[in-house]
C-alpha cells in the first residue's frame, strides 16, 4: 500500500530575491522526485517536502540547534556541511605549513561566524598563532565604522587576514572595502564565500588576488542542471517567489505595467548569468542533494528494521533508549583547498590544478600506463559502438543493439530507421513516375477504345492489346507498394503482386507473338492453324501462365512470407527496416518463372522478326523483351549489391524501365499512326496494297 511521508527542510528563502536560495530549493524539488523514482529506495513510500521561508539569516539553523539541544534531541540533527571545527583546524594546519603566526580576523556578528572565531582564537594558541585584530563587520555599519575598519586592515603589521563570514556579508564586506587602497594582505576565507567566483572584479584585484581557504569537495549530481535551467513560471499560488525571480532577471512584468514588457513565461534562463543559473560548480548544493538522500535512507532504514510489529525482516532497531545526546550527526570533513587567480579582466580562476594527466571524461576510459606514476593514466576514446557516461570510467559500455552512441560517445541514442519514404526526394521521384506509367497506360487504353474498329487495332489483337494495357498498369500500381514503411501487408503484397501482373503482361506479350506467327502459317496453301490458337486459345493460355504463378506465390505466402524486419547488419549507426524475403527460393522462383516466359517469348518474337511487313509487330516485341530482359539482368548484381533502402529503389526502377519499355514499344508506334497518320489506319495498307512501311 502507498504511504506517504513529509519531510521539513529550512531552505533559508529570503522575502527579497536570493537567486542561491532558490537554486537550493529546486534542488529539493529535484531530489525528492528523483528519490521518488527510485523503486529500491523506501519501496511503497513516497517522499514530500516543505520548504520553510528562513528569511535569509543563517541565524535560523542555529536557533533551531538551541531548541534541539535544550531538548536533548541532537542525536536526531544530522547536517551535511561539516562542523566548522574541522574547517578551523584546516585553516591552521595551512598557516601552519606557511609559517602564518601573526593574524588578523573581520567577522560578521552572526552565532556562526562569531562562535567560529571564538573556536579559531582558542585553537591557534595551543598551535603558537597569535591574533593582532578581532574586528566584527555588520552590513548596518555606519561609513565612519567602515573607515575604521578599512585603516585597522591597512595599518596592522600582520600580513594575513582571515575573512570568516557568510556571503551575503562578505558581499557587503567587499563592496565597502573596494577602493580602500587595501593591498600586500594574504586573505583567508570560509568555505561559505571562497568559492563564490561572481565576489571577482576588476576594483577587487588588489583585495582577493592569491586569496585562500577550504571549501566543500566538488560534485557531479546528472540531471540537475537540465532539471533547474528548464524552472517555468506558474500560476499556482505557491510559484510567487518564482514568478518574482523571473520578472526580476528577465526584466519584465505578469501583470500590465508602463515601465516593463510582459513576461510570457517562455524566456530561456540560459541566457541569463546569476547565482541560480551558474552551473560551473554543485559544492554547496551537494550539500542540499546529500542531506535529502540523508532522510530518505534513515527512513528506509528505519521502515526496514525488525520490530516488534516486523519481527522477521531487517536488522534489529536501535533501542531509543541507548542513544545519547551526545551522539551527533556530524559527517566526514573532507575539503578542497582553494587558490584564487585574478586575470586582467577581474574573473577568477579557482584551484589552479596540478595533475600529471585531466581525469578522462565521459566517451573516454581510463588506462594505466605501467610505465609511468599511477597518476600519469592514458585516456582513451572508446571504441566504436561503446560509450562511457562518468569521468575516468574504467570500461566503455557497449550500447544495445537497437542504439548507438551520439557523438561524444557518452550516451546511447536510439538508431535512426531509414526506409523508402513518399516524403523524401527518391520516393518522391519514383511516385511520379510511376504514377505517368498508369496515366499513360490509360491514356493508350481510351485511344484505343476510340479507335477499336479500325483496322490496326484489330489486326494486333484487340483483346490481347487491351490485357496487356491492363496488366501494365497493375504493374506501374503495384510499385507504389515497394515505397514507404514495411509492414505484414505490404511485404507479402509487394512482391507477389508484383510476380502475378508481370507474368500476366508477359502472358500477353507472349500471347501476341504467338497469334503473330501463327497468322502467318494461316496465310498459307491449306493451313487451318488459327483454329488451334484462336482467342478461346488465347484467353486459356494467358490464365494458363498466370495461374503457375498464382501457385508459385501461394505455396511462398503459405511456407514462409516476406515479413518485415529490423535490420542492424548492414549499417552500425541505423537500422533499415526492410522486408525480408523469408524464402529466398519462392523469391528467386517467382523471378525465375517471369525471367522464363520472357526468354520464351523473346526467341519467338526474334524468330518472327522476318516476317511480311504485314506482321512486324514482332520487331517491336523484340525490340521490347531486348529492353526487359536486359533490364532484369542487370537488375540483379544492382539488387544484391545495393544497400538500405537504394534495394528498394533499384527493384521499383526496374520495374518501371521494363513497364515503359513493353508500353513505348508496343504501343506508341500504334498510337502515332492512329493520331497523326490516319491515311495508315486502313485495311489497304494493312494488307500491303499500298507501299508503305507499315506495322
Amino acid at each position: 500500500m502507498m504511504g506517504w511521508i513529509t519531510i521539513i527542510l529550512f531552505i533559508l528563502l529570503a522575502e527579497t530575491k536570493n537567486d542561491r536560495e532558490l537554486k537550493f530549493a529546486r534542488t529539493v524539488i529535484f531530489t525528492v522526485e528523483e528519490i521518488n523514482r527510485d523503486s529500491k529506495l523506501l519501496p511503497g513510500m513516497t517522499l514530500g517536502y516543505r520548504l520553510y521561508n528562513g528569511c535569509g539569516s543563517e541565524n535560523l539553523v542555529e536557533d533551531i540547534n538551541t531548541i534541539l539541544d535544550i531538548f536533548c534531541l541532537y542525536p536526531t540533527f544530522f547536517r551535511t556541511v561539516p562542523s566548522d571545527r574541522f574547517q578551523i583546524i584546516a585553516l591552521l594546519k595551512l598557516m601552519e605549513y606557511f609559517d602564518w603566526r601573526w593574524v588578523g580576523i573581520i567577522h560578521s556578528p552572526s552565532m556562526y561566524a562569531t562562535q567560529a572565531t571564538t573556536e579559531f582564537i582558542k585553537e591557534a594558541k595551543k598551535e603558537g598563532i597569535c591574533v593582532e585584530y578581532m574586528k566584527s563587520f555588520s552590513r548596518s555599519s555606519t561609513t565612519s565604522d567602515s573607515i575604521t575598519t578599512a585603516e585597522i586592515i591597512r595599518s596592522s603589521s600582520s600580513k594575513v587576514v582571515l575573512l570568516f563570514m557568510s556571503l551575503s556579508y562578505t558581499k557587503a564586506f567587499l563592496k565597502i572595502m573596494e577602493g580602500r587602497n587595501i593591498t600586500g594582505k594574504q586573505w583567508l576565507g570560509s568555505e561559505s564565500w571562497i568559492t563564490q567566483t561572481d565576489l571577482a572584479s576588476a576594483t577587487r584585484k588588489s583585495i582577493l588576488q592569491g586569496a585562500m581557504g577550504f571549501a566543500i569537495p566538488e560534485a557531479s549530481i546528472p540531471g540537475l542542471a537540465e532539471f533547474l535551467l528548464n524552472l517555468k513560471p506558474s500560476d499556482e499560488p505557491e510559484s510567487a517567489m518564482i514568478r518574482a525571480f523571473w520578472e526580476d532577471v528577465f526584466h519584465c512584468s505578469f501583470t500590465p505595467s508602463n515601465t516593463s514588457a510582459m513576461c510570457n513565461g517562455t524566456e530561456d534562463l540560459r541566457t541569463i548569468s546569476n547565482d541560480y543559473t551558474d552551473m560551473t560548480e554543485f559544492r554547496a548544493v551537494n550539500n542540499v542533494y546529500k542531506a535529502v538522500y540523508a532522510v530518505a535512507h534513515a527512513l528506509h532504514a528505519l521502515l526496514q528494521c525488525r520490530n516488534a510489529s516486523n519481527p522477521t525482516t531487517g536488522k534489529q532497531c536501535v533501542n531509543m533508549k541507548d542513544i545519547q545526546p551526545k551522539q551527533n550527526g556530524d559527517t566526514v570533513a573532507q575539503y578542497d583547498l582553494v587558490n584564487w587567480q585574478m586575470r586582467e579582466d577581474g574573473s577568477v580562476e579557482i584551484i589552479p590544478r596540478s595533475v600529471c594527466r585531466e581525469p578522462c571524461p565521459p566517451g573516454t576510459r581510463k588506462a594505466i600506463n605501467k610505465r609511468k606514476p599511477i597518476c600519469c593514466f592514458d585516456c582513451f576514446e572508446c571504441p566504436e559502438g561503446t560509450i562511457s557516461n562518468q569521468t575516468n570510467a574504467p570500461e566503455c559500455l557497449i550500447c544495445p543493439p537497437e542504439f548507438w552512441p551520439n557523438d561524444r560517445k557518452d550516451q546511447c541514442l536510439p538508431k535512426p530507421t531509414e526506409y523508402l519514404s513518399y516524403k523524401e526526394i527518391m520516393g518522391a521521384l519514383l511516385t511520379i513516375f510511376c504514377c505517368l506509367g498508369v496515366f499513360l497506360s490509360l491514356l493508350t487504353s481510351i485511344i484505343f477504345l476510340v479507335h477499336k474498329e479500325t483496322p490496326i487495332v484489330k489486326a494486333n489483337n484487340s483483346e490481347l492489346s487491351f490485357l496487356l494495357l491492363f496488366s501494365l498498369k497493375l504493374c506501374f500500381l503495384c510499385s507504389l507498394t515497394f515505397i514507404g514503411r514495411p509492414s505484414d501487408w505490404s511485404c507479402m503484397l509487394r512482391h507477389t503482386a508484383f510476380g502475378i501482373t508481370f507474368v500476366l503482361c508477359i502472358s500477353c506479350v507472349l500471347g501476341k507473338t504467338i497469334v503473330v506467327l501463327m497468322a502467318f502459317r494461316a496465310t498459307l496453301p491449306g493451313s487451318n492453324v488459327m483454329k488451334w490458337f484462336g482467342p478461346p486459345q488465347q484467353r486459356l493460355s494467358v490464365l494458363a501462365f498466370t495461374l503457375v504463378q498464382v501457385v508459385i506465390c501461394i505455396l511462398w505466402l503459405t511456407i514462409n512470407p516476406p515479413f518485415p524486419n529490423r535490420n542492424m547488419n548492414y549499417y552500425k549507426e541505423k537500422i533499415i527496416l526492410e522486408c525480408a524475403l523469408g524464402s529466398a527460393i519462392g523469391f528467386w522462383a517467382v523471378l525465375g518463372y517471369i525471367g522464363l516466359l520472357a526468354l520464351m517469348c523473346f526467341i519467338l518474337a526474334f524468330l518472327a522478326r522476318k516476317l511480311p511487313d504485314s506482321f512486324n509487330e514482332a520487331k517491336f516485341i523484340t525490340f521490347s523483351m531486348l529492353i526487359f530482359c536486359a533490364v532484369w539482368i542487370t537488375f540483379i548484381p544492382a539488387y544484391v549489391s545495393s544497400p538500405g533502402k537504394f534495394t528498394v529503389a533499384v527493384e521499383i526502377f526496374a520495374i518501371l524501365a521494363s513497364s515503359f519499355g513493353l508500353l513505348i514499344c508496343i504501343f506508341v508506334p500504334k498510337c502515332y499512326i492512329m493520331i497523326f497518320k490516319p491515311e495508315q489506319n486502313s485495311k489497304k495498307h494493312m494488307m500491303g496494297k499500298i507501299p508503305s512501311r507499315t506495322l
